[in-house]
C-alpha cells in the first residue's frame, strides 16, 4: 500500500493525469484511504501538493472522484484552496472554486487565522481576488480569525495598496473602511503610521 502512495504523491508532483487515473483503476478506494490517513494527522494530501504547484488539471481530476479532499486541512490548517491562492495559480483556484462548498472553502481560516481572500490580499494577486469574490463575496467581511483586523489592514500592512484599492471599488460595505483593529486603528491610521501615505 506503501508504494501506492509514494506513486500517488509522485503523480500529484508531476500533475501526472494519466498515472492518477491508472492507480485509480488499480485501487477505487486510495483517495478514500487519503481522508483516513490525513484526519490521523498526515500533513498533506496529493491534492494540497497539485494545488500548490498549479496542476489544474490533476486537481480537475482528484476533485471529479472525491469532491470532499478539497476541505481537507493539512498540517497548518491549510485547505487546497489557500496553497492555490498563495501561490496564485488562478486556474487551479477556479477548479477549487467550482465545487460545492466554495463558500464553505473562502471562508475557512488556515493556522495564522486568514481565509484564501486575505492571502490573495496580502500577496497582491489581484485576478485571484477577482475570482474569490465572484463566488463568495461574502468573504470581504470576514476578519482574520481571534483579530479585528479586516482585509482592508492586511492590504495595508503587506503593503498591497492595488489590493486594497480593488477591494474598496468592489465593497458595498464602507464601514469596513473605518473599522478599527486590536489596537483601535483604522486602516487609514495604519497606512499613516506605516509612511505609505502623508497627511
Amino acid at each position: 500500500m506503501e508504494r501506492v502512495f509514494i506513486l500517488l504523491y509522485k503523480a500529484a508532483r508531476e500533475g501526472n493525469v494519466t498515472t492518477l487515473r491508472q492507480l485509480l483503476e488499480q485501487d477505487s478506494l486510495i483517495l478514500d484511504r487519503l481522508i483516513i490517513i490525513n484526519n490521523n494527522g498526515f500533513s498533506e494530501t496529493p491534492l494540497h501538493v497539485a494545488a500548490m504547484l498549479g496542476h489544474a488539471d490533476f486537481v480537475k481530476e482528484i476533485i471529479t472522484h472525491k469532491p470532499e479532499l478539497a476541505k481537507e486541512l493539512d498540517i497548518w490548517r491549510s485547505t487546497p484552496l489557500h496553497l492555490a491562492v498563495a501561490k496564485g495559480h488562478l486556474e487551479t483556484v477556479r477548479v477549487l472554486l467550482s465545487t460545492a462548498d466554495h463558500e464553505l472553502m473562502s471562508s475557512t481560516w488556515d493556522g495564522e487565522g486568514r481565509n484564501p481572500l486575505h492571502l490573495a490580499a496580502m500577496r497582491g494577486r489581484l485576478d485571484v481576488l477577482r475570482e474569490l469574490l465572484k463566488v463568495a463575496p461574502e468573504a470581504i467581511r470576514v476578519n482574520l480569525k481571534d483579530r479585528s483586523e479586516t482585509i482592508l489592514h492586511v492590504c495595508v500592512r503587506h503593503n498591497q495598496l492595488e489590493a486594497l484599492k480593488f477591494l474598496v471599488n468592489n465593497m458595498d460595505d464602507y464601514q469596513i473602511v473605518n473599522a478599527k483593529d486590536n489596537y483601535g486603528m483604522t486602516v487609514l491610521h495604519l497606512a499613516v503610521t506605516n509612511k505609505q501615505i502623508e497627511v
